[in-house]
Parts: structure tokens; C-alpha cells; sequence
């Protein structure tokens, strides 16, 4: 029998909006199954109903949930208590939430065991050699504050099996990890559950990693699943069109490529409709998409078995195999004299008695977008907050245009802060969440410019046109805006001040790849003019694709810096050759 099974599950809410609709499958012991989607798929909603919870407002309705017998869903109190965590363990996406900041590591490890001090000891020296960190007591008494975000990610994974559960849910473990992290993260989960006899549930926004790490996957639409199949069947031939937009949206590490973003955006819950919940934003669609809602039925010969497809179309799928993408963006040809817009000489900064900056040199030219990149730890978010005004204890050269930058931004005359604008990681941050758009983007406007009234209402209106957002998002609350509409608020708030130098701090991160990939060419767009781009990413696939130069970092010192196809097709330092081994990409079928 397999370990878990899944059948017509379903979360709604109060009005009859489903969350979840219909869920159904099956998963085996040692095997993994990635689900994919968009935010707002319903992925998340289903990892914690996996668990009989349902957030606030929501609530289970339907299915049932098996887990090695076990009805999860038929549970209630304690009983429900102990099954999480010794039948179904859950591992979240930030680490640092999984961990109580005021305990240590050895008492948050101990407190999921039964049994005297001796087993207790045992079996956390047990978990910890699992998942490859050390157990001697200096790291046991260590709070979560002192730990890397890839040691936190371990230890949430130690927490997740010390209780041995039969199935254990991944939600975005490895999001805003470096690529080296994440490939240690992932080889971890598969090896955990081939040695454990755990069947794991991985959900993810990442088709690459959803590749790497999982044996099955199932891709969720509006609550749905659209499509079901082994994993290596559904990337390398994907039947249902959200599948293959969704693929169209990834990056690649090999080749610089214009992305496809998904038109339009995901259904917002509402209670069950006639028609495929997505006709419209589906290039196939016709009226027999919206004259009923599409069963989940097995793709017929060519196809591989053991696919499954829920479109009304589905006698006229192309069951041709996905290849490389075909829409090639060429570098632009640049002159060897140029004077650049940013010159960084020298640069050495650090905090308090630990330098993290050594002598780090590089220039960044008017139209083109450099990438820094390097491990987490490299030094890539200082040396952008030290060009920013926003880390003062650095030694050097810094300037722009062959004007001296001083170390703190209040310290810079009104049109170097003008010069050099910054957009932040978190777009969920980044915004004031008491001020309208408008009025976020209306403040730059006046205080640089002095534009009131209707003039700045105009320009705001221009900046939300050039960053694809429509007038009316000038009225809305950030709230009230998906992550990668907040994401192009804020790149419309730094375009605002009308910058020399624009730096791009991890801005693609935490976005879903049709999102990213609207992200990207959106900011492309904007290197058409004399924008200079400091582009601060571990994604070397968005590196690639959008990147005219690359800088390497590693612990704080340059060790590669050149043109984006010498550094990734030809790495001279080990380093980077390391770090492109750990990159993940999708793989495409090859044909002869």
C-alpha cells in the first residue's frame, strides 16, 4: 500500500470559495512528490491540511488524508497533537520561524522525544549526524541567532524526523538559500527519505528544484491539480498548457533567453464555476473550456503512461517532447573606452572587529546590468549597501561619475542620492503598508523634483505605466497587491528619482517564475536608455538571461569578474566552477 494517500480533498471557505478542490493521490515510502504553482495555487493551503489544520477563516470540508493507516483528518485534540510530528512532520519555509530564538538548539530537539535523558541524548546525536551538522555541546547550546540559514534549515529538518514520521511536508525549505545551500538542502531531503523510509510532500514555486529532488509532481491551478505524472515525463513533455507556460517562464543557466511571463493573473477564490479555471489566461482556449469544468483523466497514446491532465482539450495536446528555448537575447555592443557611471576601487568594509570586504574593485557602465553573486555570507548585500550610503565602515575608493561618494547617503549631496537608488529583497517590506502607492511613489517626486498636485498624480501615473501597472494600482494599499505587483512598486518608487545607478538587491527571489520572469524582462527594458544596473542575486539562470557582466564573490574578495558568457561558459576560478555544478536548471527532452 503506499505510505499516503490523498483522495477529494478539500479546504473552503465560509462562502464556498474552495481553496482546495478535489485533491487526489497517492505517494510511496522513499519517494518524494513536488507540487507546483503559483502563489495562490493552493499549494500551501494543502501542505497544512496534510496536517489537519486549515488558517483562520477556512476549513476542511472534505477527503480524507491516510497516512501509513492512519486517517489524519478523523483525528481530533491530543491524538491529532501526537500524529503531527510522529506521523506527519512539517518543515516551513523560513527556518528562523521553526525556531524558538530563546531556547537551545538541544532543548527544542529534546522536546519532540519521549524517553529518559540517555535516549534523549541518543537520539538528538542521531538526527543531527543525519542532516550533517555536529553534536557536541558548543553547537548544542547555540541559539537559533547564531546559526547560518543553511544550518537553520538543517536543524528545522532535524526537528521535522527526530519524531520518525511516515510523511513529512516541505513548504519553499530552500527559498532565498544560495545555490550550494540549496543543493546541499535538496540531496539532504532526498536522501533522508530513501534511508528513512519517509515519503515527503516538497512544495515549491521552483520548477528547477521541483526537477532536482522530487519522483512525481503534481502542478496546482486555482485549488486544483492540472496536471499529475513522473517528474521527468511532465518537464521534459508537459501536457496541460499552465504547465508549459509555467516552464516557458524558467530561466536557464545555459542560455541567455527572453522569458515568458504567464498573461494576466491567478484567479482569486471563488466558489465552483463551470469551465477551466484557466481559460483565461490559456492561448488554447475555446468555448468548450468554459462550458464545463474538466476532469482529471489520463493522457492517451503517445503520451507516457501514467499522466494525468485535467483540460478539455485534451485530444489535441502536442505530445512533442519540450526542448531549449528558442528566442535568444544578443548582448549589445559596447565600446572598450567608455567612462563608467560607478567606480568601486579598492573597497574594504566590515562590522565591528570582522572585515567581510577585501579590496574589491569594479566598474559598472551606463546601459549594462552587472550581477554580483557569491554564496550567502559572500559579501554581495554589503558591498551593495556600501555603493547605497547605507554602510558607512568601509575604506577606499567610491564614486560616481569622478565625484566622490561619501559613506553614509545623508552625508551625499541631493543628486548622489538621486544617482544611486536601491531596491530592497522583501517586497512585503519595502512599501509603507499605511501609505497608498501613489503616495510612496509621490514621495521622491516632491521632495527631488517639487511636483504637487495634479503634475505628480500625472508622473505617477507614467512610472506605474512604464513598470506595466495600471493607474488605478496608485489607489490601492500594498496589502491590496500581489508580491511581484508589490516588487514593480518599488522599482517604480526608485525610477521615480530618475537614478544613474539602480541596485537590485535578490528582487526575484521570492517570486514565482511567471512573476520573475516579468520581473526580468520588465527590467530590461529600462538598460534600453543609460540605466546602469547593480543586479545582487545566488540565480546564476537570471544571471544568465539578463547580466552583460558578472563579479564573483567569494568570503569578500573578487575571484572572477568578466562578460556574463566568458565567466559561465569558461569559470577560470574553482569557486565559480562550483558554484555553476550546484546550479539547478530544468531539464528538456533531447532529440536527434
Amino acid at each position: 500500500m503506499p505510505a499516503v494517500e490523498v483522495a477529494h480533498l478539500e479546504v473552503s471557505l465560509a462562502d464556498g470559495s474552495r481553496l482546495v478542490d478535489d485533491v487526489s493521490f497517492e505517494v510511496d515510502s522513499g519517494r518524494v512528490l513536488g507540487v507546483v504553482g503559483e502563489s495562490g495555487s493552493g499549494k500551501s493551503t494543502l501542505s497544512m491540511a496534510l496536517l489537519g489544520h486549515a488558517r483562520p477563516g477556512a476549513r476542511i470540508t472534505g477527503g480524507s488524508v491516510r497516512v501509513g493507516g492512519v486517517d489524519v483528518l478523523s483525528l481530533t485534540g491530543r491524538a491529532l497533537r501526537e500524529a503531527r510530528g510522529s506521523v506527519v512532520a512539517y518543515v516551513p519555509q523560513d527556518p528562523a520561524a521553526a525556531l524558538n530564538p530563546v531556547l537551545s538548539i538541544n532543548r527544542q530537539l529534546e522536546e519532540a522525544i519521549t524517553g529518559d535523558r540517555a535516549e534523549k541524548a541518543a537520539r538528538v546525536r542521531d538526527v543531527l549526524t543525519a542532516v550533517g551538522l555536529p553534536s557536541d555541546r558548543a553547537f548544542l547550546s547555540r541559539a537559533a541567532a547564531q546559526l547560518s540559514g543553511g544550518q537553520k534549515q538543517r536543524v528545522g529538518l532535524a526537528m521535522a524526523i527526530v519524531g520518525e514520521p511516515q510523511l513529512l511536508v516541505l513548504d519553499e525549505p530552500t527559498t532565498g538559500l544560495d545555490v550550494t545551500t540549496q543543493a546541499k538542502v535538496l540531496a539532504l531531503v532526498a536522501r533522508l527519505c530513501r534511508e528513512r523510509s519517509m515519503a515527503a510532500i516538497y512544495i515549491s514555486h521552483d520548477l528547477a528544484v521541483i526537477a532536482d529532488v522530487a519522483d512525481h509532481v503534481g502542478v496546482m491551478y486555482a485549488g486544483q491539480l492540472v496536471e499529475f505524472g513522473s517528474c521527468h515525463d511532465v518537464v521534459t513533455a508537459p501536457g496541460h498548457p499552465y504547465t508549459r507556460a509555467l516552464l516557458a517562464s524558467v530561466p536557464s543557466t545555459m542560455e541567455r533567453t527572453r522569458l515568458e511571463s504567464i498573461p494576466g493573473r491567478a484567479p482569486t477564490p471563488a466558489p465552483p464555476h463551470e469551465g477551466c479555471r484557466f481559460a483565461d489566461r490559456c492561448r488554447m482556449a475555446a468555448e468548450v473550456c468554459r462550458a464545463a469544468t474538466p476532469a482529471l483523466l489520463p493522457l492517451p497514446e503517445p503520451w507516457a503512461p501514467g499522466r494525468d491532465v485535467r483540460c478539455a482539450r485534451i485530444a489535441d495536446l502536442d505530445a512533442s517532447p519540450r526542448t531549449a528555448a528558442a528566442a535568444p537575447v544578443h548582448l549589445l555592443a559596447r565600446a572598450d573606452d567608455r567612462t563608467p557611471v560607478l567606480r568601486v576601487d579598492g573597497l574594504g568594509a566590515g562590522y565591528q572587529d570582522r572585515q567581510v570586504l577585501f579590496d574589491v574593485s569594479l566598474d559598472a557602465y551606463a546601459g549594462e546590468c552587472l550581477a554580483i553573486v557569491g554564496e550567502s555570507g559572500s559579501g554581495k548585500t554589503t558591498l551593495s549597501q556600501c555603493i547605497a550610503g547605507l554602510q558607512a565602515r568601509w575604506h577606499g575608493g567610491l564614486s560616481m561619475r569622478g565625484e566622490e561618494l561619501a559613506p553614509w547617503a545623508h552625508d551625499r549631496t541631493r543628486q548622489q542620492r538621486r544617482d544611486v537608488q536601491y531596491v530592497f529583497q522583501n517586497p512585503y517590506a519595502s512599501l509603507n503598508p499605511r501609505a497608498t502607492v501613489g503616495s510612496s511613489i509621490g514621495v521622491p517626486l516632491h521632495f527631488f523634483f517639487g511636483l504637487n498636485g495634479k503634475r505628480r498624480q500625472q508622473r505617477v501615473a507614467e512610472l506605474l505605466d512604464r513598470v506595466e501597472l495600471s493607474a488605478d494600482a496608485a489607489t490601492r494599499y500594498p496589502s491590496e497587491l500581489s508580491g511581484g505587483q508589490r516588487q514593480r512598486a518599488a522599482i517604480a518608487r526608485a525610477l521615480a528619482c530618475e537614478p544613474r545607478l539602480l541596485i537590485c538587491d535578490e528582487v526575484t527571489s521570492a517570486l514565482d517564475v511567471s512573476v520573475q520572469a516579468a520581473v526580468v524582462e520588465l527590467l530590461r527594458t529600462l538598460l534600453e536608455g543609460d540605466l546602469s544596473m547593480l543586479f545582487v542575486t545566488h540565480n546564476l539562470a537570471v544571471v544568465r538571461s539578463l547580466a552583460d557582466r558578472v563579479v564573483v564573490l567569494n568570503q569578500g574578495v573578487v575571484v572572477e569578474n568578466g562578460p556574463t558568457e566568458a565567466v559561465l561558459d569558461a569559470p577560470t576560478d574553482d569557486y565559480t566552477r562550483r558554484l555553476l555544478a550546484d546550479a539547478l536548471d530544468v531539464p528538456t527532452a533531447s532529440v536527434a
